[in-house]
């Protein structure tokens, strides 16, 4: 029986998967890559979008985490510190 790939090793995500690895805000990534054409999605059909992990981290690294992030996870490392 295969074991599911590790999400930090897949090349493609679904839209959830990198909202989840990313700690990114649900409406708010959903809302960019409806409205924006980006690199890192690829649609997959009528309605599915997949993500390149790649694409998205190099997008990310440019500053954007911080537009994106979900607001419990900022809170979070806020209270941390």
């Amino acid at each position: 029986m295969m074991k599911p790939a590790n999400l930090e090793e897949k090349e493609l995500l679904t839209v959830e998967e990198a909202i989840t690895l990313f700690n990114l805000s649900r409406g708010k990534f959903k809302r960019l890559i409806r409205e924006v054409e980006l690199s890192f999605v690829v649609p997959y059909g009528k309605q599915q979008r997949f993500i390149i992990r790649e694409e998205l981290i190099r997008y990310l690294s440019k500053g954007e985490q911080e537009n994106l992030i979900n607001a419990k996870f900022k809170n979070q490392k806020r209270l941390e510190a």
